[in-house]
């Protein structure tokens, strides 16, 4: 098994300020994945990244990353009620869900 872990951030915001306010929060969510679904996930790599854009302006950015063996998970605030987006990524390989 590989531990994954999956980071949120906001890098396009659409607020009046261009501030988002769980900037200074650590939106963490851990994932145990099975080797091989690890590797495809991240196409043989140690992290990948993956982008959500909704039309008002604002976009969510979801990096991911294995955990070396041993290292402990950081305290998490949560994912910020975007964890449907870690799982189309698993499920689909994109934070979008498959129309259909």
């Amino acid at each position: 098994m590989t531990r994954v872990e999956f980071r949120l951030s906001m890098p396009s915001r659409g607020s009046w300020n261009g501030r988002w306010s769980g900037e200074t929060r650590n939106y963490v969510i851990y994932r145990e994945l099975a080797d091989v679904q690890a590797v495809e996930l991240l196409n043989g790599k140690a992290a990948g990244s993956w982008f959500h854009r909704w039309d008002d302006g604002w976009g969510a950015g979801i990096a991911a990353r294995v955990m070396e063996r041993g290292e402990r998970r950081a305290k998490s605030d949560g994912f910020c009620g975007y964890d449907w987006m870690v799982t189309n990524i698993l499920r689909y390989g994109s934070p979008y869900a498959v129309a259909g």
